[in-house]
This record gives structure tokens, sequence and C-alpha cells, in this order.
């Protein structure tokens, strides 16, 4: 493979992991599930008015898009369908996106059922799952050509479903402007219970469009009949990802999401069929959009370095708090805004599997842990590591071994899918969040401790957002087989380590993250 092609597909690996979370791609098991006290969602439950809201979707203010969310009393709860499509652009293609999930409730708006199905980039999938006893969550994932995946997630008390989470706000109060509720949530990919801060920032009035007429001569819709309609800004703290404009009736008047992605509700026809008429028009025209999302969420440096492997990196970072991100340790070092990167170094010889004490496994238990979606443990997981590695004991030259197969064995595809290790191993294909838990659950499988590393990655003058692995070689090592790299080089910024919960702080650097070159190679 030529330079010039390795750039290329580095460039299309660098998949900004965040485009999943956007609208109805996100997944409903993959976000986090609203643990509320049940007196006060059975009050607001009560105040619960069914009814449809529809959204134009739009990116960096081009319409893409179409959502719609609608609420009705059945005979055993309350039904909740989601609808969401939009045309994402991704890496020079324009990519269909579709999801639709249907929600069953208590009349506490406890979650019961859920039947989420998905489709974009020619991938469908659905997930299907129910809630015993308030106690556990189990769920299925069903993706053509692999075995249904199951996994049962244990949850403290009824969840609901975090389309409803404004009503934790709206309805059980009128919010007030500068106060924060908090709302307990739990994570069940990372398997953790946390408090979410909601604070209402904001309170103003949105002019709505409730009605259209069609207007043949624009063969267009237009507005009809407007409602001015009150509502207060409510944002979750950094890291929560929840930005979003909720009326007193805890409906959504308008929300922001990741890659510039914005909700905006009105009328049916404005939403659905002026989206539908422009993109038609398009596609009769044969243009194509001049927007990617890859390049929209993309943050120049301002310079172009060799493509060769970058021993040091020292970069400012600015526009956006530095608070809570893993800027610093081990090759890393944060001075003010200003954070210096250093290629890790390999030890010649690291550990034995074989002779791990017990201390060492206790340090090491979450790195060392079966996870949801990342099973470690599976039987499958475990003949593959033990495959690639056979005889091999010392920890350094096995963790090199499984950089190796998984950066040679995947298919390096851009993908909309959850990332799950058991799926990607019989799929084999995937971008850096498929490389990513593949290769973590094969090292844990092993007993090498193993942990999910989220930032930035620098190429070509940009920095991407990207996912790898770090290993545990007497310190934490990072390495990257979507790249192909043991270790990785001084262009991966890491902000984050953890799963998709802990990866939602990216959410914040999206339009206000701004990075300046301090020097490069030295």
């Amino acid at each position: 493979m030529s330079r010039l092609e390795r750039r290329r597909s580095r460039l299309l690996v660098a998949v900004l992991l965040l485009v999943a979370w956007s609208g109805g791609l996100a997944l409903l098991v993959r976000r986090e599930f609203f643990q509320g006290r049940a007196e006060r969602l059975a009050e607001a439950a009560m105040r619960l008015s069914p009814g449809s809201a529809f959204y134009t979707v739009e990116q960096n203010g081009v319409r893409i898009g179409f959502a719609s969310t609608t609420i009705d009393t059945v005979a055993n709860g309350i039904e909740v369908t989601d609808y969401f499509v939009a045309d994402l652009p991704l890496a020079g293609t324009v990519h269909r996106a579709s999801a639709r999930s249907v929600v069953l409730l208590s009349r506490a708006l406890a979650l019961r059922t859920f039947d989420v199905q998905a489709e974009a980039a020619q991938t469908p999938m659905r997930v299907v799952g129910r809630v015993e006893g308030d106690s556990v969550v189990i769920f299925a994932m069903d993706v053509p050509g692999q075995a249904a995946d199951t996994q049962r997630v244990a949850v403290r008390g009824p969840v609901l479903v975090p389309t409803l989470a404004p009503l934790a706000v709206a309805l059980g109060e009128v919010p007030k402007r500068g106060k924060t509720y908090r709302v307990p949530t739990f994570d069940p990919q990372q398997m953790q219970s946390r408090d979410v801060a909601l604070t209402v920032m904001a309170e103003s009035l949105f002019v709505v469009d409730d009605s259209a007429r069609f207007d043949a001569a624009a063969r267009t819709w237009k507005s009809a009949l407007t409602d001015t309609v009150r509502a207060w800004h409510v944002v979750g703290e950094e890291g929560a990802g929840f930005d979003t404009w909720v009326d007193a009736q805890g409906r959504v008047v308008q929300a922001r999401q990741a890659a510039g992605i914005t909700l905006r509700r009105m009328a049916y026809e404005l939403a659905f069929e002026n989206w539908r008429i422009a993109r038609d028009a398009a596609a009769a025209s044969g243009g194509a959009p001049d927007r990617d999302i890859f390049e929209s969420t993309a943050i120049s440096a301002g310079v172009s370095l060799s493509a060769q492997a970058l021993p040091r990196l020292r970069v400012r970072l600015t526009g956006v708090s530095l608070d809570g991100y893993d800027l610093a340790g081990g090759r890393q070092s944060l001075r003010g805004d200003t954070l210096l990167v250093e290629r890790a170094t390999l030890p010649s010889k690291s550990y034995s599997l074989t002779t791990r004490a017990p201390e060492f496994l206790a340090r090491f238990r979450a790195e060392l842990a079966a996870e949801p979606l990342l099973q470690s443990n599976d039987i499958a997981i475990v003949q593959k590591a033990i495959a690639i590695t056979g005889l091999e004991r010392d920890a350094r030259r096995v963790a090199e071994k499984l950089n190796r197969w998984v950066h040679d064995s995947l298919a390096k595809e851009v993908t909309f899918s959850v990332p799950n290790a058991l799926q990607v191993l019989r799929a084999r294909r995937g971008d850096c969040n498929e490389h990513t838990q593949l290769y973590v659950a094969l090292a844990r499988a092993v007993g090498i401790p193993a942990r999910i590393a989220t930032g930035l990655a620098y190429v070509r003058g940009k920095f991407y957002y990207h996912a790898w692995p770090e290993v545990w070689l007497d310190e934490w090592v990072p390495v990257d087989p979507t790249f192909g790299q043991f270790p990785a080089d001084a262009a991966h910024l890491r902000f984050v380590v953890g799963g998709l919960g802990q990866q939602a702080e990216l959410l914040r650097l999206i339009g206000n993250l701004e990075i300046q070159m301090v020097n490069g190679r030295r």
C-alpha cells in the first residue's frame, strides 16, 4: 500500500464515533437509561398528553432529514415511537440513515419493553429487549448474517428512557432559571450508576410553525399558522451530552446534538415534505452536498507534518474547559493549556502471563473484566485469543501479536453499528471503534489489562475523532490496531479513558475546541 493510500485509509477510519449518537442513530441500548423516582414519574405521567411532534434535522444549517416522536396510551401502558431519517455525508459518500424505536412504558413511565430498528450504510440492525422485575434489562442485538447476541444488565429500580428525560424537569414543577436538577442514571454499557445534573440555563419564547400550506408556484410548503411556545434551555453537566429547549409539556422544541446536528420542531409538511422535495430535486440534478461529517467535525491544526510516525507533538488547546479530561498521565503531560504527547517506549521484555500475583489481578480487576458488548469471557473470544498468541507468554509480545492480527484481519469500513466485540469477531470489519472493542476483548481474554482511549488523531493537517486501545505493559501503552501501530505514535491525543458512557464527554469539544500546533517533531 502506497503512502498516499495509507493516508487515505487512515483518514477514512478516523471516524467520529459521536456520529452514532446523533438523532435516531443513538440506539436505545447504548444510551444512558434514566432511573427516576417512582412517585415523581407517576405524577409526571398523569400530565403527559398523547400526541405527535415533528422535527426537521439540520447539519450546520443544512436540512438533511426528518424526525418525529409520538406518544400514545395503550391498554397496558404508554407507547412512545421515535423515528429518524437523514442523509449523512461521510467520507465522500452520502449515507441514508434511519431508525425507528417503539418503547412500551408502564403508567408510571417505567420502561417495560423496547424494539429498535436501524439501518445506516446498508447495514440493518435490530435491538429488542425487556425489563424483568425492575432489576434486570435483557436485550438482544440482531445483525443480518450474525448470530443474535443477548445481554443482561442489572438495574436498581424502575428505569426511564432518555427521550423522556425532559419530563423530569418540565412536568415535576415550573422550571426555574439557574436551578439544577439531579437525575439518577444508569449506563448499561458501563454497568455504572451516576447522577446527571441538568441545569436550566435560560427561559425564552419560541415561534413554532403549527400548520402549513402548499405554495404551488414555489412547489414547496410554507408556514400557515404559528404558535408562541415558552421553553427552557436545559443543559447537562460537562460530559452529559444534553442540550435542549423543552416546553411546559416536556416536549422538545429544539435540540443540539453531535456533529453539528440540530432538531427543530415544526409542522409535519415543513419538516418532512420540504425535506423530501429538496432531496428529490438534488438527486434529479445529480448534485452532491458540499459537506462531510469527517470534515465538519475535524479541527484544523494550521500546519501539515510528515506522514511518518510522530515521536513528539506539542499543541495548545483552547476554546473549551479542559477540566474532567484524561489529558495528563503516562506519555501525555499538560501545562496550562499546552499538551505534550510523546510516543511510548516499549520494554524489550514485559511480565509473564503465567506468574501474575494476586495483587496484580486485584489492581486491574476492572481492566480484566468482561463487560456488556465487550465479551472477553466468551468462548469464541477466548479461543481466538489463544489461537493468535499460541504459546507466547510475554505480555509485550502477546499484545503485539493481537495488534497485528486485528489490523490484518478486519476490513477498514465506516460503520454505524454499536461496537460489539463478539459481532466484530464474526463480521471482521469496522472502523476504529470495532478495532478497539475487539482488541480490548482479546487482550483481556488472555490476561492483559486493557482499556479504551478516545480523543483525536492527527491526519494530514487536521485532528479527527478516534478511538484506540491502551494495554498495561508495566505502564499504560497506547496501541492502534486500526492504523497498525505498536505502540501508537504521538499523533494520538487522549482525552477520555473508558467506554461509551465516558466518551460522551467528547460532545463538548465539537465546534468549541481550537488546536494550535506549538511545534512538531524534534
